[in-house]
């Protein structure tokens, strides 16, 4: 079954009530589903952001991406989510990583657990929450073999982060999502599948500044990089084609962009819809 498309906008203004307001309002209008803010030490509360968020709009999604699972007691958390729930009157959305800054742990002075325990606790917070909360969708965001093992297993939309060069050889997005298919068994066709975008032409040129990319993945070329995932280039109707492709051959049908790339990602949207 091909699912529709959703398309969601991380917000980066959130320094006034305004801000975010108005941000919230314009990704609402351009056709966006889902408002999401991040989850680190350094940047504003998810919560209260989302909160502002929601009462400036009628129908657009609030979430994150993503909690630090590991920054959070799961019964806290859920106390937490159930109130946002309430409140945008079921339009709230938990995303879950495993958190990777081991800088932000030792500033909350909390202990660096290894990769392994760092998963093994988000699986603790996703049962909890899938527990209490069946009714919150849940998205796990991540790359490696565990977390997506427990994406498959228990989450509903899982997001695929990272993504290196596809070459004739190498498909890294195909391979991943085989294993999410084999770690899901039945459940699979349950899933959604979410991707961030991370590079979209904003001047008309159809180049996109791929610095966001190469923040994540710097030993890679410009040539590699523009082979990755998350990478759109080209006209309006070139990037249209290109996320039909996504969800075409891999089913991917839920993404993400950053608040600097959705008034060019929009028109985009347009074409889709």
């Amino acid at each position: 079954m091909t699912r529709d498309f959703r398309f969601g906008v991380g917000l980066r203004h959130t320094d006034s009530p305004s801000a975010v307001q108005d941000a919230a309002r314009r990704g609402e209008d351009l056709g966006y589903d889902v408002l999401l803010v991040p989850d680190h030490l350094g940047a504003p509360a998810p919560f209260p952001v989302l909160a502002t968020a929601a009462a400036a709009t009628n129908s657009l999604h609030l979430g994150t991406f993503v909690f630090n699972a590991c920054f959070y007691k799961p019964a806290l958390l859920a106390r937490d989510i159930a109130a946002m729930r309430d409140l945008t009157e079921g339009r709230f959305e938990t995303g879950l990583g495993a958190g990777y800054v081991k800088e932000e742990f030792d500033a909350a002075e909390l202990p660096f657990p290894s990769a392994g325990k760092r998963v093994e606790y988000t699986a603790h917070v996703t049962s909890y929450l899938r527990t209490h909360l069946p009714d919150v969708p849940v998205m796990i965001a991540g790359a490696g073999d565990k977390l997506l093992t427990v994406a498959a297993q228990q989450a509903q939309i899982i997001g695929l982060t990272g993504g290196g060069p596809r070459t004739d050889e190498h498909d890294p997005l195909a391979e991943r999502i085989s294993f999410v298919r084999t770690a899901a068994g039945a459940r699979f066709d349950e899933l959604e599948l979410n991707l961030a975008i991370t590079a979209v032409p904003t001047d008309g040129s159809g180049i996109p500044n791929l610095s966001m990319t190469r923040h994540f993945q710097p030993e890679l070329s410009d040539a590699e990089l523009m082979t990755t995932p998350g990478v759109l280039s080209g006209s309006t109707a070139d990037m249209a084609d290109r996320i039909r492709e996504l969800r075409d051959r891999y089913g991917v049908s839920y993404f993400i962009v950053q608040q600097q790339h959705s008034e060019a990602f929009a028109k985009v949207i347009a074409e889709l819809r």
